[in-house]
C-alpha cells in the first residue's frame, strides 16, 4: 500500500469569523426575558456549534466514532478540541465501501452530525432521499480524502464531493434535531439554499441505536431549487478538493482491497 494512503487533503476554511467577544457581552447584557430571547436568537443564527459543549460532551459524542476505528492503521481523523468563533460548516463525501453512498454532515455543538445517504442529495424538492444516521465524527473530518485500509471499518475510498458553510433556518438547531425536524441554509460549492432533515422512523436522542432511525433529506423549494436534477454518479463525480475521482483516489493513495 502507498505510503501516502488516507492522506488528508488541505484546504482554505471556507467559513468567516464571528465577531470576537460576541458571548461576553451577551452575557453581561440585561437579564430581561426579551433580552435574553433576543440573545439566544442571535447566537443560534450565527453557528450551530457551542462552545461549551464542545469540551466534555464532545468526547462523550466521538466515543462511538473512536470505538469502531484504529487509528495506528487508518489516517482518519481522531478529533480534537473544536475551535471556537467559527462558522458552521458542512460536508458532504462519496464513501466507495460496501456499498457507495454519500455521507451528509452537518457541524452541531463541536462535531459532524451525520447521515448515510444512499442516493446523494437532490436539489430537486419533490425527491425524498432517505438518510440514515451514524456515528457522530470529528471537525477534522471534513478535510478527510483517501483511502481507508482494508480490514478497517468503512474499508474503501472516500472524496469530499461538497464542502461550505450552513446556517440554521431552526432557531435551537440542536433541539430541532431532537425533536426529528430541522431546516438550514446552505452555502457550499454545488449545495445552495434551503433544505431540510426530518425523521420519519425512530425517535428518542441520538445517544440510542441510530440505525433504527430513519431520516429524509429533502430540498425546499426556492430559487436554488432545480426540478429535474440529475443524481450524481459517484463513480463519475470528482472531488471539491483536488478533482479526483474515487477510481483516482484509490490509485494514488493506495488500494483498499
Amino acid at each position: 500500500m502507498s505510503e501516502k494512503t488516507g492522506k488528508s487533503r488541505k484546504r482554505t476554511a471556507t467559513g468567516t469569523t464571528a465577531e470576537a467577544g460576541t458571548a461576553e457581552r451577551t452575557a453581561r447584557a440585561p437579564k430581561t426575558a426579551k433580552a435574553a430571547k433576543s440573545a439566544k436568537s442571535a447566537t443560534s443564527s450565527r453557528s450551530a456549534t457551542s462552545p461549551e459543549s464542545a469540551g466534555t460532551g464532545k468526547r462523550e459524542a466521538l466515543e462511538r466514532y473512536r470505538g469502531k476505528r484504529h487509528f495506528a492503521k487508518t489516517s482518519e481523523p481522531r478529533g480534537a478540541d473544536a475551535p471556537a468563533g467559527e462558522s458552521a460548516g458542512f460536508v458532504v463525501q462519496i464513501h466507495d465501501a460496501t456499498t457507495t453512498h454519500f455521507d451528509f454532515r452537518l457541524e452541531v455543538d463541536g462535531v459532524l452530525k451525520s447521515w448515510s445517504v444512499p442516493k446523494g442529495p437532490s436539489a430537486d424538492p419533490r425527491e425524498k432521499r432517505l438518510a440514515m444516521p451514524t456515528e457522530d465524527h470529528p471537525l477534522e473530518y471534513r478535510e478527510f480524502e483517501g483511502v481507508i485500509p482494508s480490514g478497517e471499518y468503512g474499508a474503501g475510498p472516500v472524496i469530499v464531493w461538497d464542502e461550505g458553510t450552513y446556517r440554521p433556518l431552526s432557531e435551537d438547531f440542536a433541539h430541532a434535531l431532537e425533536r426529528g425536524h430541522a431546516t438550514f441554509w446552505l452555502d457550499g460549492g454545488k449545495l445552495h439554499g434551503g433544505w431540510a432533515l426530518t425523521r420519519f422512523r425512530g425517535g428518542g436522542t441520538h445517544g440510542g441505536d441510530e440505525g433504527r432511525e430513519a431520516w429524509l433529506l429533502v430540498k425546499q423549494s426556492d430559487a436554488r431549487a432545480a426540478r429535474e436534477a440529475r443524481t450524481p454518479d459517484p463513480q463519475r463525480a470528482r472531488s471539491a478538493l483536488t478533482r479526483r475521482t474515487l477510481k483516482q483516489v484509490t490509485e494514488e493513495d493506495g488500494d483498499a482491497d
